[in-house]
């Protein structure tokens, strides 16, 4: 089974800590970090500068759907960063254990 680092990015730490737990309750990430960052874009014409976190789900590809969906459901911007990154690797009782852990609540 495939492993995927999802990604996304929100306005404070406390939305952060709110959907990594969720999304962790749910089974549908073995575990999230969160990452204080400084984030630079463009938006509605401007550049942009603020404070955010980024939050990386350790999830299975098969989970991805319901992921996104839930950070979707979760997330307060109008267009939220959500993207995935397959493992290449992984030590294989970790993979062992993100498996087992995101089940997507059939465990």
């Amino acid at each position: 089974m495939k492993l995927l680092a999802v990604y996304t990015t929100v306005a404070s730490a406390q939305e952060a800590q709110a959907m990594a737990r969720a999304l962790v309750e749910r089974q549908l990430a073995a575990c999230a970090q969160i990452n204080q960052i400084e984030s630079v874009y463009t938006w509605q014409g401007a550049v942009q500068q603020s404070a955010e976190c980024r939050i990386l789900f350790k999830t299975t590809a098969n989970l991805y759907p319901a992921v996104e969906a839930a950070i979707r459901e979760l997330h307060s911007y109008d267009l939220p960063a959500i993207y995935a990154v397959a493992f290449e690797q992984a030590y294989e009782p970790f993979a062992a254990w993100v498996q087992s852990c995101a089940s997507g609540g059939t465990s």
